[in-house]
């Protein structure tokens, strides 16, 4: 399952965005209600990120997000790698409060960039967690939340 969604998401970030739509609705079908919570997660927040109507993003932005609320605290193993669902809690809410700026929904998009900020403490010290953290960085600048964050001095 691993290799399939790692193809599609190879489809997706070289630009082929329908292509990459169809396989992830494919392996989401295939994977079912029952699937691997990781799995479920991946698929949704990648379909998200897939999506051309912001109204569809956020859909499957939820349902990455309650797919990690199903995984609880557990971690699995992703190909050679072991992850922790609670890893990718910063990335679903920014993923969802990037959704929420698209719809206009501001507010909504505070309270979700608020959860990714509390979040980011699971992140690790290495690149994904830099990226993430660089990323929640500017969206807080994008909605003017920088001075309303406690360690708003450490922004350039």
């Amino acid at each position: 399952m691993e290799t399939r969604i790692g193809q599609a998401v190879m489809l997706l970030h070289g630009g082929d965005r329908e292509e990459a739509r169809h396989r992830f609705a494919a392996l989401w079908e295939e994977l079912g209600d029952d699937g691997s919570p990781l799995h479920r997660c991946t698929l949704a927040h990648f379909m998200a990120d897939a999506q051309d109507d912001p109204e569809e993003e956020l859909a499957w932005d939820l349902k990455a997000l309650r797919a990690a609320d199903a995984g609880g605290d557990a971690t699995v193993k992703w190909g050679d790698s072991v992850l922790s669902l609670r890893g990718f809690y910063p990335s679903l809410h920014l993923s969802l409060a990037g959704a929420y700026v698209k719809l206009g929904e501001f507010g909504l998009a505070r309270g979700c960039l608020a959860k990714a900020r509390k979040a980011s403490h699971a992140l690790g010290d290495d690149a994904y967690g830099d990226g993430v953290r660089a990323a929640i960085g500017r969206m807080e600048l994008r909605l003017g939340e920088a001075g309303r964050r406690p360690d708003s001095d450490q922004l350039p």
